[in-house]
């Protein structure tokens, strides 16, 4: 068994996968109240992950996440408050309320966002890595997602060029046992996952998620070797979620005894436990963090209870691409900005070409 960190370190590890779990449960109960739309994927059972490889990181290295994101928005720095305003649909989220459950993001703390589309964040996490590789800093990218996203096309088009162009990011699958439903055994050809980037150039390691130690260590480790040897490396921790693929999820895939195995193995009292046999904190201090917790998440509720909705007005802010109904520039121009045409101008039939394409044929780049 691996040493423990310097005491302050542990007690923070312990702090923050405390408030990852009570946070997520009151978010549950908050869904289950109709406080919160849209679907809600909970990471309870996967904090030790969470804690773990967030911590290998420096403050400068970017973390992009998937649609299971609020507790990566944590463990980043990002306030209780903001992440469940955010759920909550508020100005005040990390997102202004426009993302939701699947969207958190944070720019000021290089949480580069939670995806909806499983695997859609790899190509993402390459494409920062390589801006750092392009600007020659030292930047890490650490990449999660689920072990279903490894069967995406995504995944070895994206470690293909990653090992290819020698980009600086980790990519960690995150095999918590399910691909939604679906056991990893029905998915997936190759189960050992550590193993599946390595026909395109990408080596893998191993760690037990269920372990905030052994996953740190681990992390730091291909953390390091892929900022001194600008190589990709792909992690697989092996975890486990208590909760469902989703707030939706009857769970009819799993049996209570096998959930129960897993429990058994809970990353948070496991480590709590340690703490207080090797003197880092006795049993009143112990309970002393889950009672801040819980406070910081009442507080967190009460402030994204008060937060308000976003306006009315400001529906069409940051829409990217505006049709002939919403007046506004088009953010695609590669040839100046374009202003919209009249009303009359439109009558002819002139926009039946999807309004996308316009720069594109300016260029020249029709595919015909």
């Amino acid at each position: 068994m691996a040493s423990l960190p310097e005491p302050d370190v542990a007690r923070e590890w312990l702090e923050t996968m405390t408030l990852i779990r009570r946070f997520e449960e009151r978010a549950g109960e908050m869904y289950a109240r109709a406080k919160i739309g849209g679907f809600l994927h909970l990471s309870i059972g996967e904090e030790a992950t969470i804690v773990g490889s967030a911590r290998a990181l420096r403050e400068h290295d970017y973390l992009v996440s998937t649609y299971r994101s609020h507790g990566h928005a944590l463990v980043r720095g990002t306030p209780p408050e903001n992440v469940m305003a955010e759920l909550f649909g508020r100005v005040d989220g990390c997102s202004r309320g426009r993302g939701g459950s699947m969207h958190m993001f944070d720019l000021k703390r290089r949480f580069m966002g939670g995806y909806g589309i499983v695997g859609g964040n790899l190509p993402i996490a390459a494409g920062i890595a390589m801006a750092s590789d392009y600007e020659g800093s030292e930047d890490v990218t650490l990449c999660a997602f689920g072990d279903g996203a490894s069967n995406q096309g995504t995944f070895g088009e994206t470690l293909n060029l990653a090992a290819l162009w020698r980009l600086p990011v980790v990519f960690m699958v995150t095999n918590n046992q399910f691909g939604m439903g679906t056991a990893l055994r029905r998915h997936s050809a190759v189960t050992d996952l550590q193993r599946k980037g390595e026909s395109l150039g990408v080596p893998g390691m191993r760690c037990d998620g269920m372990d905030v130690q052994e996953t740190y260590a681990v992390v730091c480790e291909a953390v390091r070797r892929v900022r001194e040897d600008r190589r990709p490396l792909l992690v697989e921790a092996v975890t486990y979620r208590f909760r469902g693929h989703s707030m939706a999820d009857p769970e009819q895939y799993r049996s209570k005894e096998e959930v129960a195995q897993w429990r058994a193995r809970d990353p948070i009292p496991t480590f709590g436990e340690r703490l207080v046999r090797e003197g880092v904190l006795d049993e009143a201090q112990r309970a002393a963090i889950d009672a801040r917790a819980i406070a910081r998440v009442d507080a967190a509720v009460a402030f994204a209870e008060n937060s308000p909705f976003p306006a009315p007005e400001s529906l069409y802010d940051d829409v990217y691409v505006l049709d002939a109904e919403v007046r506004g520039t088009y953010s695609v121009s590669t040839t100046g900005v374009q202003e919209p045409q009249p009303q009359a101008a439109l009558a002819d039939g002139s926009d039946e070409i999807p309004q996308q394409f316009t720069d594109a044929l300016l260029l020249g780049e029709d595919a015909s």
